[in-house]
């Protein structure tokens, strides 16, 4: 391409900064394009956290229309089915990361190009805009695991079978806006009241300040719960709880795409059962008999009793944020770090949505362009600061680090890992917790553990 076409190619390829933009091969320039219309699925996120990156990508390309649906969290799947099943399925849709596996079906891997037509000035004395048609080649792996987070990659980047008779290839699957962490929330008042200076750290810390700030009357009813841990059934995300303690103590979750959780890892000290000592210490803060127990069945729920004042800590995501505001918009609280094992390995647990592709979409590849499009630094940040999300790329990390409630979240990101790439997380999530509901009844462990990993494994 000469240098004056490049001079010519005007303002709308200059603001062109996609992931996977760089252009390659040319086209045939015509003063019309054909209209593309993309049906974009979500849940979460009202329209006006997309509003400004819809905006954008259709300067760049004024023939695509893109209509944004926002579905409630306890419909989106279902909805999500059946409108595929009827043929009425969205182009571009969102998927929780454990359960990319069940969807898998569903969904178009990124291609190693797409063809779209963008809006140019062309000309030099009498300037004119035309549609051109560009080839361009999309994000490579080894770019998505530079830009993004490790859990990213780990996630999205799956074995792809274009046939049964087909070999498998490694493939894109979807990309993230943004990748969540748990994190600690505590009561700055209560924690205040017991003389504890800041949040604990380390998990040690952690079991020194609940029994500090664990209040039991009499009667042995707990009137104050230093953290709301223990029990399944009124715990935010208890088996993400559980799946990070088995992680943080060093058990092998999964290996070569098998359950392995179950299984001691080689070098375990002897006496030692890594999966077995995680649910131990989980269900230790609802059994009566232990110097650390704060948590029943009593309570209606953690994050209730958090928002209520009734217990110092809680386990959550950023998401819980808007809902503490409004449920308890007084709350003095703060967000720490989750703790970590003393002298151990660092890890947090993400909890995520990618976007995808439909492969039943007939405009695949502007779909694709969408997506990659938003996931780039500058729309993902326009993203971040509408709807109040920590990243998912390396590069806006810094830009969150001392944001009062995205610090923590982002100080997270990079020791994020999860675990499940099987097709039934719902099933996944029931194994573990009735695994830690059976310890905390007394049965035996090892069993218990053994029964969780043989249902699991199942779904893969």
């Amino acid at each position: 391409m000469s240098f004056k076409r490049w001079v010519g190619m005007g303002l709308a390829v200059a603001m062109l900064v996609s992931l996977g933009a760089g252009c390659s091969g040319g086209g045939q320039a015509s003063t019309e394009a054909t209209t593309i219309q993309l049906d974009y699925w979500r849940v979460f996120d009202d329209e006006d956290s997309f509003k400004d990156i819809i905006k954008s990508y259709q300067t760049l390309h004024p023939n695509v229309k893109i209509t944004y649906r926002r579905l409630r969290p306890e419909e989106y799947e279902t909805e999500l089915i059946r409108a595929f099943a009827e043929g009425r399925g969205p182009d571009i849709f969102s998927v929780h990361n454990t359960k990319i596996g069940e969807f898998e079906s569903l969904m178009e891997p990124m291609p190693a190009s797409v063809n779209v037509s963008y809006l140019e000035m062309v000309g030099s004395l009498r300037k004119k805009a035309v549609y051109v048609e560009r080839e361009q080649p999309t994000l490579s792996q080894k770019s998505l695991k530079q830009q993004f987070v490790d859990v990213v990659a780990d996630d999205v980047i799956r074995p792809y079978k274009a046939s049964p008779e087909a070999s498998a290839v490694s493939a894109v699957f979807g990309l993230p806006l943004s990748v969540d962490t748990m994190a600690l929330y505590y009561n700055k008042d209560l924690l205040n009241a017991a003389g504890i200076p800041q949040a604990p750290a380390s998990w040690e810390e952690f079991q020194n300040d609940v029994a500090k700030l664990t209040v039991i009357d009499a009667e042995g009813k707990i009137t104050q719960s230093g953290a709301a841990l223990g029990t399944t059934d009124n715990i935010e995300r208890s088996a993400d709880i559980l799946s990070l303690l088995m992680m943080q103590n060093g058990t092998i979750m999964t290996k070569d795409n098998a359950i392995t959780f179950n299984e001691i890892p080689d070098g375990t000290p002897e006496g030692l059962f890594p999966a077995v000592d995680a649910a131990r210490f989980y269900t230790d803060f609802a059994n009566p008999t232990k110097e650390v127990y704060s948590w029943n069945d009593s309570f209606s729920g953690s994050f209730e009793a958090f928002a209520n004042g009734q217990t110092a800590f809680f386990f959550g995501y950023s998401y819980h944020i808007p809902y503490l505001a409004a449920a308890a918009p007084k709350l003095n609280y703060g967000i720490g770090p989750m703790p970590q094992i003393s002298g151990g390995r660092q890890v947090n647990f993400g909890n995520y949505w990618v976007e995808s592709v439909a492969k039943n979409s007939d405009q695949s590849d502007y779909a694709w362009d969408f997506v990659q499009y938003a996931a780039s630094a500058d729309q993902a940040g326009k993203y971040l600061n509408k709807a109040n999300k920590p990243t998912a790329l390396r590069g806006l990390i810094n830009t969150q680090l001392n944001d009062e409630d995205m610090g923590t979240f982002a100080e997270q990101v990079l020791t994020a890992d999860s675990w499940y790439e099987g097709r039934d997380a719902d099933a996944m999530e029931k194994a573990l917790n009735d695994f830690a509901d059976g310890v905390l009844a007394g049965s035996n462990p090892e069993d218990l553990v053994d029964e969780a990993a043989q249902i699991v494994r199942q779904t893969y």
